[in-house]
């Protein structure tokens, strides 16, 4: 198991998104991401990043498509293919109504509608085709210059509930999931985005991507405080609250403990020792996620960016040590079977 790393905060410098850049390239992760930024824009971090000589696999994880063209997304995308010289994953997402009317005027009347098109136009673009496209959300008549050296480029679409992941499913390449529990992701996403592709005639279903939250136990951590402050801002949001309450987590906001556990229990937020922390992990690549996006939102918030790195590392190391005897103990173990092991 070879997972990816995140960084999943708003830079306003790409230095301090350097040290996960050198992570990724000492320790052979597999890939870069990050998200949404309004303070140093990603992509252009992620250029000067390349310039700095940290020319890593990376993926946006997701920038919002009311922000750009099409045209402009695919030619950002591409890009950054060219200025690492590695394969890049463009993920894109709606973002919440106000946003979207912040913008353009009015939110979209279809999201899903919105993004299918966006992904198509977006990857027939990077594919050298011209497009020509008419639709409600934009409109597009061109090509791009037909770049053969370019490193593949997969486009991406955000998801966290079952009507997005058959839009995924008929459009992406990858499906970009964040704090979906692994029997949500095996029991509600994957089924869906495997009915989106067959509805569209594609061969096979997007690969699946999720950012799970972690967590090393050291000594004098509050490991459930931490749950609790990464997950925060997702937790409280109606939409995210919705997808955790149907992946069967019952949070309580008068009850921070109890929510706590909860999100440790279904794996909403991963802790452990870094040996404990690759076993559980492997419930998501059983699960069917092909890319674990390590998020260390707790620690960086609560720690900084060494701390979060310095973790990073050493769960990297456990997960490429991690034996198919640890697979089977780790099988075995059921959510909450060892909550005191896990919050100390």
């Amino acid at each position: 198991m070879n997972p990816a790393v995140l960084h999943p905060l708003q830079p306003d410098h790409p230095e301090l998104v350097a040290p996960f850049a050198a992570l990724v390239r000492r320790t052979g992760a597999r890939r870069l991401w990050m998200c949404q930024s309004f303070q140093a824009e990603t992509h252009q971090v992620l250029a000067y990043l390349a310039g700095a000589g940290h020319t890593v696999p990376v993926g946006t994880s997701v920038t919002l498509l009311p922000l750009r063209h099409p045209y402009e997304a695919a030619l950002q995308a591409r890009s950054l293919a060219l200025l690492t010289d590695e394969p890049v994953v463009a993920g894109f997402g709606i973002g919440n109504p106000d946003f979207v009317a912040g913008l353009t005027g009015r939110p979209y009347d279809s999201p899903r509608t919105a993004v299918r098109d966006y992904l198509r136009s977006v990857r027939a673009l990077l594919d050298g085709e011209r497009v020509e496209a008419g639709g409600p959300y934009h409109h597009l008549d061109g090509a791009l210059p037909v770049l053969p050296h370019a490193p593949r480029v997969e486009v991406g679409a955000g998801v966290l509930r079952p009507g997005m992941a058959r839009t995924a499913g008929e459009a992406a390449d990858v499906a970009i999931t964040w704090m979906t529990p692994p029997g949500y992701v095996a029991g509600t996403l994957r089924p869906a985005l495997e009915e989106g592709a067959a509805a569209a005639g594609r061969s096979r279903a997007p690969r699946i991507a999720t950012a799970v939250h972690v967590v090393l136990a050291r000594p004098g951590r509050d490991v459930r405080a931490l749950a609790l402050a990464a997950t925060a801002g997702h937790r409280e949001a109606p939409h995210y609250a919705a997808m955790l309450r149907a992946a069967g987590l019952g949070l309580d906001p008068h009850d921070p403990k109890g929510s706590a556990d909860d999100l440790l229990r279904h794996r909403v937020v991963v802790a452990g020792s870094a040996q404990e922390i690759a076993g559980a992990l492997d419930a998501y690549r059983r699960s069917g996620v092909d890319e674990v996006l390590l998020n260390p939102t707790g620690v960086l918030l609560g720690e900084g960016v060494h701390a979060a790195v310095e973790d990073l590392e050493e769960i990297l190391a456990a997960c490429r040590s991690f034996l198919p005897g640890d697979r089977q103990e780790a099988a075995s173990v059921e959510p909450g079977e060892r909550p005191g092991r896990l919050v100390g």
